[in-house]
């Protein structure tokens, strides 16, 4: 909004997921538990206080990020890397459909032959590993 208080009209959207992004990034930097006025100071973006909040308590739905108690305030910390996020985002798609054969077999399918080949690998060093 202008100061007016008039839609900004080149104003863009931010794409999905890329603040949950931002925010991991800033925990990450950090060299242990951080309150969130320390993740809003760390930000490239300009955001709310309230904003940062809403961040943290979805990436904290997401179990990619972890807070304790410290005073009166919380501290957080990351639990999963920007990967570690996008495979949370995948199985939980996966856990909301009800014939995940046919999802999986969909995904699998349309993967390019190189990503193919990388999940096959993948998987083989997981069986090895058990």
């Amino acid at each position: 909004m202008t100061e007016r208080g008039q839609p900004e009209p080149h104003r863009r959207r931010r794409a999905h997921g890329s603040l949950e992004t931002q925010v991991l990034a800033a925990l990450h930097e950090a060299e242990g538990p951080v309150t969130a006025g320390w993740v809003q100071e760390h930000l490239a973006a300009d955001l709310a206080y309230t904003t940062v909040m809403t961040v943290l308590a979805r990436l904290l739905a997401k179990n990619a990020v972890t807070r304790r108690r410290e005073g009166r305030s919380f501290v957080w910390m990351p639990v999963a890397d920007q990967a570690g996020l996008a495979a949370l985002k995948m199985r939980k798609v996966l856990d909301g459909e009800q014939d995940r054969r046919a999802v999986l077999a969909r995904f699998v399918t349309g993967l390019p032959e190189g990503d193919e080949q990388l999940l096959r690998e993948l998987l083989d060093q997981a069986a090895d590993e058990d």
